[in-house]
């Protein structure tokens, strides 16, 4: 019998049309369409508890929401197939939906945890100022009729504090006990056309929906309703207290970094 093998995808989705990246019932998402591909291509996943709940066989380096994208999501299955990395890529591609594609595939230790193991996680987010509704775009901004102060913006991020601590103020509900400390590694915000605001945002972590909190608190100091000095402050506020939520559409998870040498993607 062959032995498991771990295999490490690099992933791109328009999450539009998925209910998020993490397996849940009744609802299209990335792990589902993902490990149905595995099934179709190799047989294994099939079954699971009780025989309602597909054996999950494939996991993510975060989560993201319904309706936020990624051009670098990496996730890790499991398999006992002898086919190289590159033929396991095309084979699931061959059998993925048009809105998510493998882009690259290696192997990797049969330990390797995506999440666990990673040292940085990047996403951006994309604003559309002063020009209206864009049906073209409007599944990847978040589109607003007034134009927005991006210097005063890119004020308020720049104090953020970049050291490790406790981000509860841009969190969601978090099971009790779950660690709210995390390390911002980056974040900037640029004019990078006209009615084109992008905010690049990197840490080693996120909790639930702070990405999306920040943007929204960020927006208003945009507008003017908040000063750059008033955002910064909102770190340290009461739990889940900063906001609100930018819309999910904007968000697209960009890139997973790992230590230098734990994955190959040219190999």
């Amino acid at each position: 019998m062959s032995e498991e093998r771990r295999i490490a995808l690099l992933l791109e989705y328009d999450g539009a049309a998925f209910a998020g990246s993490q397996w849940q019932p009744n609802a299209r998402t990335v792990q589902e369409v993902l490990e149905s591909a595995l099934l179709q291509f190799t047989g294994e996943g099939a079954g699971g508890l009780d025989g309602d709940e597909p054996r999950r066989r494939v996991s993510f380096a975060g989560r993201t929401d319904s309706g936020v994208h990624a051009s670098g999501q990496v996730a890790a299955l499991s398999t006992k197939t002898q086919h190289s990395p590159a033929t396991c890529r095309d084979a699931l591609n061959h059998f993925l939906p048009e809105d998510v594609v493998v882009r690259a595939a290696t192997e990797v230790p049969v330990s390797f945890d995506p999440r666990r193991y990673a040292v940085g996680r990047r996403y951006r987010y994309r604003l559309e100022d002063g020009r209206g509704r864009v049906p073209l775009t409007r599944r990847i901004a978040w589109q607003l009729e007034r134009s927005l102060d991006h210097s005063a913006m890119a004020a308020a991020m720049a104090l953020l504090p970049r050291t490790e601590r406790d981000w509860a103020a841009f969190s969601g509900l978090v099971p009790d006990g779950y660690s709210t400390v995390r390390t911002l590694l980056d974040a900037c915000v640029e004019r990078c056309a006209p009615g084109v605001v992008q905010v690049d945002v990197e840490a080693t972590g996120f909790l639930p929906h702070q990405v999306r909190l920040m943007i929204g608190a960020l927006e208003r100091v945009g507008s003017g309703r908040l000063g750059p000095g008033e955002f910064a402050a909102l770190v340290d506020g009461a739990p889940a207290s900063a906001g609100p939520a930018a819309p999910p559409q904007g968000l697209t998870l960009m890139a997973v970094r790992y230590p230098p040498g734990l994955i190959d993607w040219e190999r």
